[in-house]
């Protein structure tokens, strides 16, 4: 059901240095940096850090798997029916890799809520 979880953190830096240690025992290791996020993971990043902004809350991700693309189109559509904002609708990601195809969406409590799939078409 899940497929990946992210969370924000005040101190980048410090949260990478703890997670970097803690996680290495449980061997998962950084797996994914890019600017303002961090994936970690043993097999890919399942787990991932990006900066609190300056003032605001903080926000969940959670990344629901889908069986396939028409389950991450049908994620989009219920979502945009139910009144969700959308975040980015449903496309590929390469630079997660390159079948990666997910769809953004905020909950009603803000939260950022993605449908992904990681099969090629």
């Amino acid at each position: 059901m899940l497929d990946h979880l992210g969370i924000q953190v005040r101190d980048l830096d410090a949260s990478i240095a703890f997670y970097d240690t803690v996680l290495a025992t449980l061997g998962a290791r950084r797996m994914l940096q890019f600017p303002g996020a961090v994936g970690y993971g043993s097999a890919r990043p399942d787990f991932w850090l990006s900066p609190a902004g300056e003032g605001a809350g903080h926000e969940s991700h959670i990344a629901f798997t889908a069986p396939d693309r028409a389950a991450v189109q049908a994620f989009h559509d219920a979502a945009v029916a139910a009144g969700a904002q959308v975040l980015h609708a449903p496309r590929v990601w390469p630079e997660y890799h390159p079948t990666y195809f997910g769809a953004f969406v905020r909950d009603p409590d803000g939260n950022n809520v993605e449908a992904v799939c990681h099969a090629p078409e």
